[in-house]
C-alpha cells in the first residue's frame, strides 16, 4: 500500500520507540487516518501504536480530542492552533508518550486565499512538553499527493520527536 521510503521511514521509526520504550498516537483531519495505516503496515507495530483518532469534522475534534470550540471559532480547523490542541489532546486521550496530529485542505475544493488547497499544519507533542509545528505549503498538487506529502512530514516530525525523547 505504501512505497519503499514510507515503509523504510515507518521502520525507523518504530525500531527507535522500541528501543526507547515509546508509544505513538495519532490524530488526522485530512489524511483520514493514512498516518496510522502506514505505522500499522509494518507487522509486528502494536508494540508502538497505540490507537489513532480520524477526527475530520470541527465537532470530532472538540468531543474526541478536546480541541477548543473557541479555537475552531477563532482560528478555523486548518490552522495552528487547533494542530497544537489536536497532539495535545490525543497525548490526553491515550497512554501514549508521542503523538502528532495533521490537519489540512487535500482539495481539490475548499480552498481560499487565506487558506489554499495543499495547506497543511503537523504538530507533534510529547508527555514530556515538547511541541513542533510545521506549517506546509504543499500547492495543488492533487489530493493524493498532498495527503502523501502530509504522511512523509509526519513521520518526520515523529521521528525528530521520539529522537528528542530522553532515553529511559
Amino acid at each position: 500500500m505504501f512505497d519503499d521510503e514510507i515503509r523504510h521511514k515507518v521502520s525507523s521509526l518504530l525500531k527507535a520507540c522500541r528501543a526507547k520504550g515509546l508509544h505513538i498516537s495519532t490524530a488526522e483531519s485530512c489524511t483520514g487516518g493514512l498516518i496510522a495505516a502506514a505505522l500499522t503496515e509494518i507487522s509486528g507495530s502494536s508494540d508502538v501504536f497505540e490507537r489513532g483518532f480520524v477526527t475530520y469534522q470541527d465537532d470530532a475534534k472538540a468531543e474526541n480530542l478536546g480541541v477548543s470550540r473557541q479555537t475552531l471559532t477563532a482560528h478555523g480547523a486548518v490552522s495552528e492552533p487547533v494542530a497544537r490542541e489536536m497532539a495535545a489532546g490525543t497525548l490526553d486521550r491515550s497512554t501514549s508518550q508521542v503523538s502528532v496530529a495533521v490537519t489540512g485542505i487535500a482539495g481539490p475544493g475548499g480552498g481560499s486565499p487565506q487558506k489554499p488547497v495543499g495547506l497543511v499544519h503537523i504538530a507533534s507533542a510529547s508527555n514530556e512538553g515538547a511541541s513542533h509545528h510545521r506549517r506546509c505549503e504543499f500547492g495543488e498538487i492533487g489530493r493524493e499527493g498532498i495527503r502523501d506529502a502530509t504522511i512523509r512530514e509526519a513521520l518526520d516530525m515523529l521521528t525528530e520527536i521520539v529522537a528528542a525523547y530522553p532515553s529511559g
